[in-house]
């Protein structure tokens, strides 16, 4: 009923992964329904990818349906996000995406870009994106013209995530969060205050 991910995404519903599987098992699902239709994945493919037994799964998540539910739900990303004052939320933006990314092997919110088909799965992962991360940093924003300057933001942070995952290798690789920050923060701060 349902179906997206990608390139090790992380967030949703990941926290810290304390010997049980259950990180493994998410970065696995996440790739599995970013590409390929909901129908298609299957648990046990999940579970070889993971290098974990189905039955871990069902321990942890239940039902496919509801392992996608996890891997579709963008609030614990969102807390993580939006965990700062207007006024230093743009440096706490890019800090979190990069930190995310180095710590946890995945972005917290990229899986979204792999949501751009036609199914109920890829529509469902869109209007979570938007309800979970757009229109709750637009309620948070003051001024004029906030759901467009939180549709800005969320597609500068997607943008950040395709560069650093674009070139794996590359000098945003090499470079600290913290300058990452210096340089990328202030676009998204100048959208923040408005």
């Amino acid at each position: 009923m349902n179906g997206q991910a990608t390139d090790g995404i992380a967030g949703a519903g990941a926290g810290a992964d304390t010997g049980t599987g259950r990180d493994a098992i998410l970065r696995a699902a996440r790739r599995a329904f970013a590409f390929r239709p909901y129908a298609e994945v299957t648990m046990r493919g999940i579970a070889a990818d993971a290098g974990v037994s189905a039955s871990l799964i069902v321990k942890h998540f239940g039902t496919k349906e509801e392992l996608f539910n996890t891997v579709a739900d963008f609030g614990p990303a969102s807390d993580q996000l939006f965990a700062a004052p207007l006024d230093t939320l743009g440096r706490h933006l890019v800090l979190t995406v990069v930190r995310s990314r180095r710590e946890q092997q995945g972005d917290p919110l990229l899986r979204v870009v792999f949501s751009l088909g036609n199914d109920d799965e890829r529509t469902l992962l869109r209007e979570r994106f938007h309800e979970q991360v757009t229109q709750r940093l637009a309620a948070q924003l003051p001024g004029r013209e906030r759901t467009l300057r939180a549709e800005l933001i969320a597609g500068q942070l997607l943008g950040l995530g395709a560069t650093l995952s674009l070139h794996r290798a590359g000098a945003g690789a090499a470079a600290s969060p913290e300058h990452l920050a210096d340089l990328y923060a202030p676009a998204l701060q100048r959208l923040v205050t408005g």
